[in-house]
């Protein structure tokens, strides 16, 4: 195997394990304080501070990641999650709830730190580390992030079995043990100098990206806000309130985010491409933006207007065709960016995408219990297709003509 590929493979595979951990830690923590009798209101509070986090990890997190390498911000972050698996599990029962809260809430902070390091500095490896120009970074990209969400979905199943048979605490070590594995993995293979750079200097250096990045930027955050404020709050509560047991609703969810990195993965087959990398991708993105702002509308305007027999169903099939085309584009945009940005300093500006992307998370979660208490699951699908046809707006305004990004050697 070639060293390009090979550190590939080793990011990748460090990677998906981590994630596997992350998915299994959300539905640990989920189920065991709902069982613990906390209220929705709460578990939604124990999560914030993990979402907050990724806004500034990931911007700092590129800057760190050309600083000092990627194979140094890949095992910080590694070594963060272990610390926070290993805070989690010291939880004492005799603790007063308000002190289990924020115990908690700073575990799952340290955890959404590293999150976002181990995110930045991996996705950034895939332009240090890809040499066939821009359809094997399509590939890579797509594959990458769709193998990624699917590897989250079966961590979801893989937190409620480790809490039915293993425990709370035994998981957290469980899961521990094998990312201090994956951490000496990391240490040992990678070479030290993978995507070091020339750093900026200063913070008005660090954000003063090229328009295109910043264009990309405005849209991830509207483009994951548009998910997050429905599928977040609104989408579990509905379902719950039509009938659905707590682990039909988890279940579905699960299945959804596999199914859903599944045709990530497969997107650069669906999409037509270009020898420049741009002149058609650009297009697709504006044309599968429409697609998809499409849909939120058309639920909406069937739930809020012609009452069908089992709206539940309505919405799950709706979901699985918003996840259809949101996968297609969301590894478009994640390709995109990764076309347009400078392969010297690559990390910084995949670190302050991705902070953007965090913000667009935190913004859907937010507004989604805002309007999910205002007007329903209706509500939430208006704000969503308001949200997407902002992002559709914004990606009229890409540069499609390839000299407006670094050439990738081909």
């Amino acid at each position: 195997m070639v060293p390009a590929a090979r550190h590939y493979a080793i990011v990748t595979a460090a990677y998906f394990l981590f994630t596997l951990t992350d998915g299994a830690l959300r539905m640990l923590v989920l189920l065991h304080f709902y069982r613990l009798g906390y209220t929705p209101f709460t578990l939604a509070a124990l999560f914030l501070l993990y979402e907050t986090a990724g806004i500034f990890t990931n911007a700092i997190g590129g800057w760190l990641a050309v600083r000092f390498g990627i194979p140094r911000m890949l095992a910080c972050g590694l070594g963060l999650q272990i610390v926070g698996l290993a805070m989690l599990s010291a939880l004492d029962p005799g603790w007063t709830a308000a002190a289990s809260v924020i115990w908690v809430v700073a575990a799952q902070g340290l955890a959404g730190v590293a999150k976002d390091l181990t995110k930045t500095a991996s996705k950034s490896a895939i332009k240090a580390t890809s040499e066939g120009g821009n359809a094997q970074l399509f590939r890579w990209v797509a594959w990458f992030t769709g193998s990624k969400n699917a590897t989250k979905g079966a961590g979801f199943f893989a937190g409620g079995a480790l809490l039915q048979w293993v425990g709370f605490a035994p998981a957290l070590w469980l899961m521990a043990g094998m990312l201090g594995l994956v951490f000496v993995m990391v240490w040992t293979a990678l070479p030290r100098a993978l995507g070091k750079a020339k750093a900026s200097k200063s913070v008005r250096e660090l954000f003063a990206k090229s328009p295109a990045v910043n264009l990309m930027a405005v849209a991830r955050i509207f483009l994951f806000g548009a998910r997050d404020v429905w599928f977040v709050v609104g989408l579990p509560v509905f379902l719950y309130a039509s009938g659905w047991s707590f682990l039909e609703v988890a279940g579905f969810l699960a299945l959804w985010t596999i199914g859903y990195g599944a045709i990530q993965a497969a997107a650069p087959a669906v999409v037509r491409r270009s020898s420049d990398g741009l002149s058609r991708e650009v297009p697709e993105a504006r044309l599968w933006g429409a697609a998809l702002a499409a849909i939120p509308l058309g639920l909406a305007l069937v739930l809020g207007g012609l009452d069908p027999v089992r709206p539940d169903l309505v919405l799950a099939a709706g979901l699985c065709l918003f996840g259809a085309v949101f996968a297609v584009i969301s590894s478009l945009h994640s390709y995109l960016i990764m076309a347009y940005a400078g392969s010297e300093k690559a990390a910084e500006d995949v670190g302050f995408y991705y902070a953007a992307n965090a913000a667009g998370r935190l913004f859907g979660i937010v507004l989604s219990g805002l309007l999910a208490s205002a007007g329903g699951i209706v509500a939430c699908l208006w704000g969503s297709a308001a949200m997407l046809a902002v992002c559709w707006g914004v990606t009229l305004l890409l540069p499609a003509n390839p000299q407006d990004r670094p050439v990738i050697a081909p």
